[in-house]
This record gives C-alpha cells, structure tokens and sequence, in this order.
C-alpha cells in the first residue's frame, strides 16, 4: 500500500531513541535523554518579548514565501556582520527550520544518480534526503584520533562526474568538531573552477569553543558555489520555532522557493518576527548558553575519562555533543553493533543516546550534553557500570 519512497527510508534514529526514551518515562522508568540534539534552556526573554509583540500585532496573515523582506534584510546583515558573506534579499530564503532548507537544496539540485559528497559521521537527515531525492551518498569515512575531520586528498579523490554536492556540518553534529579558517581554504582549493556545489550546515555558529568560526563561503575563489544554512534553534535555544534560512546563488534560492511554494508555503509569521530581533541582537545575550556547553563539555569529557577507560574520547570544539568510541566494549561483548549497544544502555542503564551508525559512526554513540552537571555525572555513572557488567 506505502510508497517505495517512503518504505526505503529510515525514521530519524535521534527521534526514534527519543521516542523509546519517553515511553520508558512514562512507565515510570527515571531515564537521563542524552539523545536530543536540543538546548535545554527556555527562550531567551527578549524573544519571547518579540514572539509576544508579533502577536499583538497581529502577525497572522499568510507569509510570503522566502520569508518576510525585513526579516531577509536582517539575514544579509547578520551574514555580512558575522560570517563576511554578502547575499542580497534575492540570495535568501527563510524556511520551517534548517532541516527543511537542507532538504530544499537537495531537492533542487539532485537527480537520481548524482553523487553527493558526505564526511562521516554527519548529520543524521542527510543521508535519507539524498537517497530520497534518487541521489547517491558517497561517504568518507574519519577517525577519532583525527577529530573526525576528511583530508583533502579524500575529497579530492571522491570527486567524480556524477559529483553535484559536497555537504557538511560545522561545528558538526555528531562530532562537535569544528573545521578552521587553514583547513576550509583546502578543502575549497579542491573544489576551486568546479560544477560542485559546496553547502555549509553552520547551526552550531554560535556554540564555538575554540578559535573563531569561519564561513567557507567567505571565500572570493569559492563563493559562487558555496550554500550556507543556518537557523535559530541551538544558537536561541527555539528548536520548537522551526525558523531556518539558506543563502546561496539567486538561481538555488529560486529553485528551493519553487519547492517550498508546493510543500509548505512561508514559514510561521511569529518566529520570523522573533527573528528579526534575535539576528539584529547577534550572540551578545546568548553567549552564557555558550559558556555553560563548554562546562559541561569539561566535565562530561573528565567523567568519560575516569569512569569508562576503555572508551576514546576527544575533544569537541564547538555544539554539544561527544561522540566517544565504544569499540572496545563491542569487541568484548555479545553485542554485533553500536545500536544494539545503545539500546543496551537504555534499557540496562537507562540512559538514552544515539547510535554512532545513524552517522556513519560504526564504534561511536552520541552523547548530547545539553542537561545538568548533575545528569550528566549521574548518566556517566550508569553508563560505566552498565558497560562494566557488559564486558565482564
């Protein structure tokens, strides 16, 4: 009866953990979520305040379908204020979140055969919207002991004819890794004179530990063919906003509007009016979200240490996440793969995260650090013991 489109696509596996997660708490079950990729702080109060004067204001019309003109003008802003990117209001569209500007992209550029470019591990969705689209993932594989991050000799060498798209994520979810100013000049090199479009999942800017974050398509030998996305859930803390934008070359944006005329039309008028106020303000009354990350990130990477020795763990530069390498304790267990590991965990630890391989992270889970210190230690404690039991 279903559709081979929707029957070869996989759910979401952070929204699927998350559903497991929820049904255990609601049979009692004291279970710590490390598996959201969600701030867990409320709306900063200046947000709130505009969201409540978009609505006084009556703000309930249709909205126009690349979002609001002075909402796009405050986009060019931002982009020209933080990242050195020049886009005029015809290069922007505002979208039902980031994921839905992703989607947008990939739907206007790809044909069935066309080979998209992915380091591994990466974002969930972008796999499943390629193979939705008929394109083909061309994945490369990274390590922990390189921060996960793709050399230009891999890229170079996954370049073919078929090659439409280099997509990636920076700072990256899973990973937290950050590419630096140095190493996005080379990656760029590779693709310098080509067809490729490069797109440039920048939703963690604001979330940055070390160093400055650099936009690839600040680039003058690039920037033709670079696509930034970018939104407000992690930077604001407004996931339930759903407010996204891209901004690319005018004849991209023009094909995402065409899609996003026929799916969903504009995006919701309150967030985009919010918006306004959160791009014009910057990160100035954000950055304390910021500096409780990097805290947790501390002490989550400490706790890991002393209490799982077996696992490998880094150290993430920027979003919220650590993606630690639990080979060891698959290799000393029954246990085949990373998801039956991280069910394991759920049930015997009682501590939801997401397996690595909805990544393309084979040994790896993804541990979200957006909650307390005290659940994060408390969720450490379990973990170790739980893995302890598994290997003895």
């Amino acid at each position: 009866m279903l559709s081979n489109r929707v029957l070869n696509m996989n759910e979401s596996a952070t929204l699927a953990m998350a559903q497991k997660a929820r049904e255990l708490k609601d049979k009692g079950q004291d279970i710590i979520s490390m598996s959201l990729g969600e701030p867990d702080f409320g709306a900063p109060e200046f947000l709130q305040v505009a969201a409540k004067e978009a609505i006084d204001e009556d703000f309930s019309s249709y909205t126009p379908v690349v979002g609001y003109k002075d909402l796009r003008q405050a986009i060019s802003n931002k982009l020209q204020r933080d990242n050195d990117l020049e886009y005029g209001l015809d290069q922007i569209i505002v979208s039902t979140g980031a994921k839905q500007s992703i989607a947008n992209l990939i739907l206007s550029l790809i044909n069935p055969g066309d080979e998209v470019i992915l380091p591994a591990p990466f974002w969930v969705s972008y796999e499943d919207v390629i193979k939705f689209a008929g394109g083909v993932p061309v994945i490369l594989k990274t390590t922990i002991e390189s921060d996960f991050k793709v050399t230009t000799s891999q890229v170079r060498d996954a370049i073919t004819n078929k090659t439409k798209l280099f997509l990636f994520s920076n700072p990256c979810n899973p990973t937290g890794t950050m590419y630096f100013k140095n190493e996005l000049i080379a990656l760029a090199e590779v693709f310098k004179g080509s067809d490729v479009i490069i797109a440039s999942d920048e939703i963690y800017e604001y979330i940055v530990f070390e160093g400055k974050h650099f936009s690839i398509g600040s680039l003058d030998f690039v920037k033709d063919q670079v696509v930034t996305i970018n939104g407000l859930s992690k930077g604001y803390a407004v996931t339930g906003w759903r407010l996204g934008y891209l901004a690319g070359p005018s004849e991209i944006v023009k094909a995402c509007s065409k899609i996003q005329s026929q799916f969903t039309s504009g995006a919701n008028s309150v967030a985009q009016r919010a918006a306004i106020a959160a791009l014009n303000s910057g990160n100035s009354q954000v950055m304390y979200m910021r500096d409780a990350f990097l805290e947790r990130r501390n002490f989550l990477i400490n706790q890991m240490k002393k209490k799982v020795p077996h696992a490998i763990v880094n150290s993430p530069q920027g979003a919220f996440y650590l993606f630690p390498d639990l080979k060891y304790y698959l290799d000393n267990s029954k246990l085949k793969n990373v998801a039956q590991l991280s069910e394991y965990l759920l049930t015997d630890a009682l501590v939801a995260c997401t397996p690595g391989s909805a990544f393309g992270g084979d040994h790896n889970i993804r541990m979200s650090y957006a909650l307390s210190l005290e659940d994060i230690e408390k969720a450490v404690d379990r973990i170790a013991t739980s893995l302890d039991k598994l290997i003895s």
